[in-house]
């Protein structure tokens, strides 16, 4: 599943090769996509290639193609011309996690917490910001403040005991302490959980495995949703 900026991005260089027979450069890219950096455009490129709809091609100017399509794109979107469907700042940003409706008190052993979707745990996906349902709690894993609950997609974060399919007690805040576990959204577009780690003027989201890199970023790149606090798990 991509992004709704990937989508973007997968369509504008399929499109305007088939104009030109070219991909579009990545100051082009960068413009048509309405992003303020080139940065932006290396991480989308990279996420389309890890999915499989775009290839690097080595020792070619431009060296990306094009390998596949969305599966409900049509013959006709394919073809008409492609327009980027959003402007930065006109609408508030779609990935951001919507405010999850309040935990409450089930009994004196649960309480019951809401599930706002899946994070990813390896190469970042949209960000979550749907109730699915709600979850039983113990209340000593929460702590004081709104809680919300995510469920975990791959396993970049498996050396720090969080494993595919669990499901992670998140405190929603907007700040954390280096070396912190947190849900991190990246330019407002794609959301991931790792450990934070501060650096000077730069963020780094640190993975715990290490087939993964960790990714540096700005301080106006990454914007933290909140804080691991627990962790469930079914056998």
């Amino acid at each position: 599943m991509l992004t709704e900026k990937q989508k973007e991005l997968l369509l504008f260089i399929h499109e305007r090769m088939q104009e030109r027979g070219v991909p579009p450069s990545f100051d082009e890219m960068k413009d048509a996509l309405d992003l303020k950096s080139k940065s932006g455009i290396h991480r989308l490129i990279t996420a389309l290639v890890e999915r499989g709809f775009i290839r690097r091609l080595p020792h070619r100017a431009r060296a990306i193609e094009v390998i596949k399509l969305p599966e409900n794109e049509t013959v006709a979107a394919q073809k008409r011309g492609f327009q980027p469907s959003v402007i930065e700042g006109s609408a508030p940003p779609r990935s951001n996690i919507a405010p999850p409706p309040p935990s409450h008190v089930i009994d004196s052993r649960t309480v019951s917490v809401p599930v706002m979707g899946r994070i990813a745990a390896g190469t970042p996906i949209s960000a979550i910001q749907n109730h699915t349902h709600d979850i039983a709690v113990p209340p000593d894993l929460l702590t004081n403040g709104e809680h919300f609950a995510l469920e975990v997609k791959g396993d970049s974060m498996i050396e720090a005991g969080i494993h595919d399919g669990d499901t992670v007690i998140i405190r929603r805040c907007d700040s954390a302490e280096n070396g912190d576990i947190v849900v991190a959204l990246v330019e407002k577009e794609e959301a991931t959980l790792k450990r934070l780690r501060k650096k000077g003027s730069t963020i780094a989201l640190e993975a715990a495995n290490p087939e993964f890199k960790t990714r540096i970023f700005g301080p106006d790149q990454v914007d933290i949703q909140g804080r691991l606090v627990g962790l469930l798990r079914r056998y």
